[in-house]
């Protein structure tokens, strides 16, 4: 997931953003309806068609009003679109966290990329037929908010992050983007490869936030679609040796051909968490100092902490249930550090100067596709673990 389980509180005034893209807006808007299998819409190709949830854990296609550019704006007609972990889980259960909560028709998507086709007053970087990659939480961007001041907008309270109830997501055909929040795509980068940049820059986060550096040895934890490109990312960082664990031993398959080098570890379900710490060290056959943890469950977490040598880090990057428990005695003993991760601030460019580069190859990573009028079951088969998809991508 690229979402963190707990938002930032709200905060008391509302920014620009959060009134412009009120998804009132749209819910009541006379365009907007929810659409059957043989709706005329979807026939139509200038008909705004998107995915969305909601509270009853339907998932369906809906119709919206198409959007007017506005200052600052470009409309993106959106050409790739993954299905992310989070999407699946405010389908399936409604809520991540203690505040983002799926009320009310939710339209999915977040990791997205696509062609410009308007451009409001105001825009100067960006020009009608440019490809972009689309970040998908715009920061209220005020004098008074601590974060945006900072650099760190991840924690920006009035954030809107489009998919993160209340607000719409990006799968949809046409979207409204504030222009600062778009990011040009060089030629040799696909639409495909740009929506991939939000999973990218997730791990990016999580490496620059753990400080890794060349040559360091780590484990990874969970070979699901952020465990593998957090893989990606470390091995372009020069990370070595790499260890990455998972229950499925076809996960670890896949990973092995993304990067023939990682040594892998398939968990059994019957062992502890020092058993698999064990299995770590030896599959390692160095002391690691550095564990990533993409599943954000406890029983990882605490195999992450006993595979560490003295002094070292569990940095986490998944994402998982509100409350957890970990052996405070022997963190202490042994000095390991526990970080979070929110989100992600100011990774775009470098993900996207990774992939032009060739340092890192996200292609591989797609193993479904459907058209956006298939959308409903691309996410059936995201959320089945028998289809064994790493990425599900929606195209228009």
């Amino acid at each position: 997931m690229a979402t963190a389980a707990t938002a930032v509180p709200s905060a008391p005034l509302k920014s620009q953003y959060e009134a412009h893209y009120d998804p009132t807006l749209i819910l009541k808007h006379p365009e907007f309806k929810l659409l059957s299998d043989d709706a005329p819409e979807l026939q139509n190709k200038n008909a705004n068609i998107a995915c969305a949830y909601n509270p009853a854990h339907e998932v369906h296609l809906m119709n919206k009003p198409r959007p007017k550019v506005g200052f600052g704006e470009a409309v993106v007609h959106v050409k790739a679109t993954g299905i992310c972990g989070s999407d699946v889980h405010f389908w399936k259960h409604g809520a991540i966290g203690p505040t983002m909560i799926v009320r009310d028709e939710t339209g999915a998507g977040h990791e997205s990329a696509g062609e410009i086709i308007e451009i409001g007053e105001g825009v100067k970087d960006l020009k009608v037929g440019d490809r972009v990659a689309i970040e998908a939480g715009v920061p209220c961007g005020q004098a008074d908010c601590d974060p945006c001041r900072t650099g760190r907008y991840n924690a920006c309270q009035r954030v809107v992050f489009f998919s993160t109830p209340p607000y719409h997501g990006t799968l949809t055909r046409f979207h409204a983007h504030p222009a600062a929040w778009l990011h040009k795509l060089p030629d040799n980068v696909s639409f495909e490869e740009g929506s991939l940049c939000e999973p990218l820059a997730v791990a990016l986060a999580g490496l620059e936030r753990a400080g890794t550096k060349l040559g360091d040895p780590v484990v990874i934890c969970g070979a699901g679609p952020i465990g593998l490109v957090t893989l990606l990312a470390a091995h372009a960082s020069g990370c070595t040796p790499i260890v990455l664990t998972d229950l499925v031993a076809s996960r670890l398959e896949f990973a092995k051909k993304l990067v023939p080098t990682v040594k892998t570890v398939q968990i059994q379900r019957e062992w502890k968490p020092e058993d698999v710490a064990e299995k770590i060290k030896e599959a390692a056959g160095t002391g690691l100092k550095i564990a990533l943890e993409c599943t954000g469950f406890e029983s990882s977490i605490r195999a992450a902490i006993y595979s560490l040598l003295f002094g070292g880090k569990v940095f986490v990057i998944g994402v998982g249930p509100t409350e957890q428990s970990y052996p405070f005695g022997y963190c202490s003993a042994n000095e390991i550090d526990l970080q979070f991760q929110y989100r992600y601030a100011n990774q775009y460019p470098k993900a996207i100067r990774l992939v032009s580069g060739g340092l890192i190859n996200l292609k591989p990573l797609v193993t479904h596709r459907f058209p956006l009028e298939q959308a409903v079951k691309a996410f059936h088969v995201a959320a089945d673990p028998k289809q064994g998809a790493i990425k599900v991508q929606i195209t228009d």
